[in-house]
């Protein structure tokens, strides 16, 4: 027999309404202070679309502003290339709180991406992320996403697949825009999609930064309404990579 002071292990459905409280406790907030308190003190300002960085990356092991560029870096993009440190990838919605909108940003660097480059065409590419490890400012409205929306135990991961390879022309440095069309699997439907990429590359670093625009009622995503606040029911998986080339 456990004793008074032993704890107690809270099902699902606990959780749950934990998570509800919490955030019925911040709506309540906003409505005493009003949508711009929370959309300013409890959310606050969401961080920027991912972009590539100005001009080209600084390759390894050179500082800003050396001379010595990358050798020959038209032909040393044609390879294969993968994720590493400083790579993200997420979601941004908006948020309506008495017809105010509040952009909510959720990102996490659980990503891992592989792109093959052939004469100067990226051939093959994808991108996987840990849904479950995806983060916001808050943490109820994570779970929330987490275990009821995307229903993470079922459907771990997200994944972004090339279909059609993408050509065009490769400066020496700068920025590349163009379009990425492929198919997006999350919450276990799967959908083709076209991203809007930009791409900054020296020959041995490259970094690749786009969205997609996406409804959640097409991959059978409920969009939560709480009845003060709401979701809207369109928003955009963003990502930003930065990619090395494999030896």
């Amino acid at each position: 027999m456990s004793s008074p002071s032993s704890p107690r292990r809270l099902g699902r459905r606990g959780i749950i309404w934990i998570v509800v409280a919490v955030v019925a406790l911040l709506a309540g907030a906003a409505l005493v202070f009003g949508p711009a308190f929370y959309r300013d003190v409890i959310v606050g300002e969401a961080p920027p679309a991912p972009t590539v960085g100005a001009g080209t990356p600084t390759p390894e092991g050179t500082e800003a502003g050396d001379e010595e560029p990358a050798s020959d870096p038209l032909t040393e993009l044609d390879g294969s290339w993968t994720a590493s440190e400083g790579s993200f990838a997420g979601y941004r919605v908006d948020e309506v709180l008495n017809g105010t909108d509040v952009t909510v940003v959720g990102r996490t660097e659980e990503v891992t991406a592989d792109v093959t480059v052939a004469d100067l065409t990226v051939t093959e590419g994808s991108i996987t992320v840990d849904v479950g490890s995806i983060a916001t400012d808050e943490g109820a409205r994570d779970a929330y996403f987490r275990d009821n929306a995307l229903e993470v135990e079922e459907f771990p991961t997200a994944t972004f697949t090339l279909t059609e390879p993408i050509t065009g022309d490769v400066p020496e440095s700068g920025t590349v825009t163009t379009q990425a069309t492929g198919e997006l699997t999350l919450h276990g439907v799967t959908r083709e999609v076209t991203a809007d990429v930009q791409v900054a590359f020296d020959g041995r670093t490259a970094e690749v930064a786009g969205s997609i625009p996406i409804t959640f009622e097409d991959y059978g995503v409920q969009a939560p309404s709480l009845g003060f606040v709401s979701v809207e029911p369109e928003g955009f998986v963003e990502f930003h990579l930065v990619l090395d080339k494999s030896e």
